[in-house]
């Protein structure tokens, strides 16, 4: 029988269009919807709160634009790894990989599957109060089987085998939920100032916000880059976007500004309709404030029309994750299975259902809640460190070609490495267990990176020594 999956390319077929989209279905996921109620516990001010998601989108622009230059001189797939791969060498660049598979994908494609099918259960009668059958290991679960966790489980094997049929197939169904998605949002605003009676009430609040440098605007900071985060998604996709050097960072900024702006009407819809009271703590702050404006019953379905954008996270974390395990594998650095493609298909099979196969297990252990705490932390760890390897090949590479140079540079990458090291130290020192669960993942990932290069150095082929008078 002949072998469908040995395939060693993947091919040039994702438009510009398809990749600024793909960038904001990753972008408009469950942080709009879940941390604007913390943001404004954090900061107790609506104005304060938008300056916040301002600031944050700025970050995400910053951080587009450096990472379009590194796109755009090196279109491959594999993102964030293979731009460590050529400032810092194998062993960053394996880190980043790791901390991707966990951290970046899998933990965020649990969670959104999750949140998925909870909103979902809100719609369908009975579903939510369904009992669950729970095994645990004393007061600890270890494995949860409930209307949720299997709904969201199938969701990840659905939408793993619609990405592997063909980046084709997968395109079309990312494109038609992110449109869905996009268009729902621009509904809900427009509906918010048209229908909300009180559209200047709450932003006028009798204390002072929170200092702009202060811990409660540096923590409020770290959940609004968790809403921002995919705004590198298209680098994932380099080997397959047409014409990477001018569509990669097309796509990385035109899909910020579009995502900044919608979080920061949609903040504005939310202030409008809620007070700072009933936003504060809030996570269902998007199906409240629909309850505010549409009443009870059109709030409670709400929830539905939110599962179906969630999809469209969902599809796009599917769908970019596998190439970043693609190429550590093409470089050695990884079992050799996950960069094999299929040759019917032309999509990195493997690595797909590798992916889902760890997302399905931590939506059935809920693990992910865990890795959630550290979400934040660890991107942003990433994020700069590729920006700072960026301006390190300013001076180490400077013949290689650079079709798209970043705007406004040394300013931009020096804004988004401080923005991001604020981000971090106030992460250490006001969330702990961050650090500690960031450490484990480290040093997880540097076992496995020495394991790999021993690997690799076992198999080389040993130097044949001839003795004298002896010919090959």
């Amino acid at each position: 029988m002949k072998n469908h999956f040995n395939h060693s390319q993947l091919k040039r077929e994702v438009g510009l269009s398809s990749a600024t989209l793909l960038v904001i279905a990753n972008m408009v996921g469950t942080g709009i919807f879940t941390t604007s109620g913390f943001v404004m516990k954090e900061l107790g001010d609506p104005l304060t709160m938008l300056l916040c998601w301002l600031v944050g989108g700025i970050f995400a622009l910053s951080g587009a634009l450096c990472y379009g230059e590194l796109g755009a001189m090196f279109p491959r797939a594999g993102g964030e790894y293979v731009f460590l791969r050529e400032s810092f060498g194998k062993s960053v660049a394996f880190l980043s990989g790791w901390i991707s598979l966990i951290v970046g994908f899998s933990a965020p494609i649990a969670a959104a599957a999750i949140a998925f099918a909870t909103y979902t259960s809100c719609v369908i009668p009975g579903m939510g109060k369904s009992s669950a059958f729970i095994v645990s290991m004393g007061d600890f679960p270890i494995l949860t089987l409930s209307p949720v966790t299997v709904l969201a489980s199938l969701m990840i094997l659905i939408f793993s085998f619609i990405h592997y049929h063909s980046l084709a197939l997968g395109t079309r169904v990312q494109n038609g939920l992110t449109l869905f998605k996009i268009g729902f949002l621009v509904f809900f605003i427009a509906a918010g100032f048209c229908v909300s009676r009180e559209p200047v009430q709450h932003f006028v609040v009798g204390g002072a916000g929170k200092s702009l440098f202060g811990e409660s605007f540096a923590i409020a900071l770290i959940f609004v880059s968790f809403a921002y985060s995919g705004w590198n998604a298209a680098t994932y996709l380099g080997g397959e976007i047409e014409k990477p050097g001018r569509n990669i960072p097309v796509a990385l900024c035109a899909g910020a500004v579009a995502v900044t702006g919608l979080y920061l009407l949609l903040n504005m819809v939310f202030i409008q309709t809620l007070s700072p009271e009933k936003m504060t703590g809030a996570i269902d702050v998007g199906a409240q404030s629909a309850m505010s404006l549409f009443g009870d019953t059109v709030g409670r379905y709400f929830g539905g029309v939110i599962a179906i954008g969630l999809l469209s996270v969902l599809s796009a974390m599917i769908m970019t994750g596998p190439r970043v395990y693609y190429a550590m594998s093409r470089d050695g650095m990884f079992f050799k299975l996950f960069g094999k493609t299929s040759s019917l298909r032309r999509t990195p099979a493997y690595s797909i259902f590798f992916q889902g196969t760890v997302s399905v297990l931590m939506v059935l252990t809920a693990s992910f809640e865990n890795l959630l705490l550290y979400i934040g932390f660890t991107l942003s760890f990433s994020a700069m460190l590729t920006v700072i390897g960026m301006v390190k090949l300013r001076f180490t590479r400077t013949m290689i070609e650079r079709p798209c140079k970043t705007f406004g540079y040394p300013v931009t990458p020096v804004l988004f490495i401080a923005g991001n090291l604020w981000i971090i130290f106030f992460s250490i020192t006001s969330r702990p267990v961050t650090s500690f669960y960031g450490l484990v993942t480290i040093a997880t990932g540097l076992l496995l990176y020495a394991y790999f290069s021993y690997k690799r150095k076992m198999e080389a082929p040993l130097p044949c020594i001839l003795k004298k008078g002896e010919t090959m």
